[in-house]
């Protein structure tokens, strides 16, 4: 009944980008309760709306603290461990959003996956490449934000 109510009030895009708002905002999308998303959907629907809106901003603002506390070539780095990047995003630094945007750009993701071999990396690494198609940006905007970013800093 209650997909049946949601169905006739949002387009399809939009029952789309509700069930992604969903599963993105939740800790773990494999264990996301039917009840849960009934009782808090929609709040969390009206926030991931925000924070697409606002992306390009929120993309500056991780990006110019990422980079003013690290050097470029040590961000991706993986060869002490886990990455820079990631640690940030696993310190809610760095939101999922900008993560999926530095893999459209670098395509880091297949190289950590070949060089870390840990449980958590597999796991943002699967959040990353399932929520990548529902994530429409224009790369070169981004690109052309991060090269702004980056340059500033050298």
């Amino acid at each position: 009944m209650w997909f049946e109510k949601v169905s006739r009030q949002k387009t399809d895009q939009e029952v789309i980008d509700f069930f992604v708002s969903n599963f993105v905002s939740c800790n773990d999308p494999e264990t996301l309760w039917i009840g849960e998303m009934i009782k808090e959907g929609e709040a969390r629907y009206q926030n991931w709306q925000k924070k697409i809106q606002s992306l390009s901003y929120i993309f500056k603002e991780e990006s110019q603290s990422l980079f003013e506390e690290n050097k470029f070539e040590d961000v991706f780095k993986c060869s002490k461990g886990h990455p820079i990047l990631l640690k940030k995003f696993l310190n809610g630094k760095i939101s999922l959003e900008t993560l999926v945007i530095y893999d459209r750009i670098f395509l880091f993701g297949n190289k950590f996956d070949k060089k870390l071999q840990d449980p958590v990396w597999q796991t943002v690494s699967r959040r990353i490449k399932k929520y990548n198609p529902f994530l429409n940006i224009d790369v070169f905007r981004f690109r052309k934000i991060l090269k702004e970013i980056v340059l500033e800093d050298s």
